[in-house]
């Protein structure tokens, strides 16, 4: 029986869920996407009690939410910290340096989960939602301004939009290229 094996992945998928909603937030923010969706108010709902005595603490400057940013590094933080003692069974006692290379790296692999289910999400809604959704909407509010650069330089393809998996393909290649399989 591998008991450490089960709890990492569950605490690791429950952090990387609330991580997913606090970047959503940022990114909700930042985009000035709708508020007044029901996933985005869902998303409101289920950070505004971390995030509401934390903004006391530190506030937003230029239009940015810092308070969600920290809120976020913090997270991923505690992630690898409590993945570190549940496979090792003890406090990730590392060099600063390679530390903080494994944060960064963490960051970087959550980033690229984050856009890489929100493309592959809202493509399978595209096919399958006729019409007005709210979470199709949302999706594509969010991946916009990653997705827009590529749809520039491609051309049209009889209706297809092959932009987000050009996308997908070019965040799974820095996947690759920065060696970021098997990071928390």
């Amino acid at each position: 029986m591998n008991v450490s094996g089960a709890l990492s992945f569950i605490v690791t998928n429950l952090f990387d869920l609330y991580i997913m909603i606090v970047l959503t937030r940022f990114l909700l923010q930042l985009l000035r996407a709708d508020f007044y969706n029901p996933v985005s108010q869902f998303v409101v709902k289920a950070t505004t009690p971390v995030l509401k005595p934390l903004r006391r603490m530190i506030p937003g400057y230029g239009g940015l939410d810092n308070a969600s940013v920290v809120l976020l590094l913090v997270l991923i933080l505690l992630k690898l910290v409590l993945w570190g003692y549940i496979n090792y069974q003890v406090l990730i006692v590392m060099p600063p340096l390679p530390f903080l290379l494994l944060f960064i790296k963490s960051v970087a692999v959550t980033l690229i989960n984050y856009f890489t289910l929100i493309l592959i999400v809202g493509a399978i809604m595209s096919w399958v939602v006729q019409g007005y959704h709210p979470i199709a909407s949302v999706l594509f509010q969010l991946a916009d301004p990653i997705v827009a650069p590529v749809r520039r330089i491609l051309p049209a393809m009889g209706g297809i939009d092959f932009a987000p998996m050009i996308v997908i393909l070019g965040l799974y290649f820095l996947r690759i290229l920065f060696q970021l399989d098997g990071v928390p």
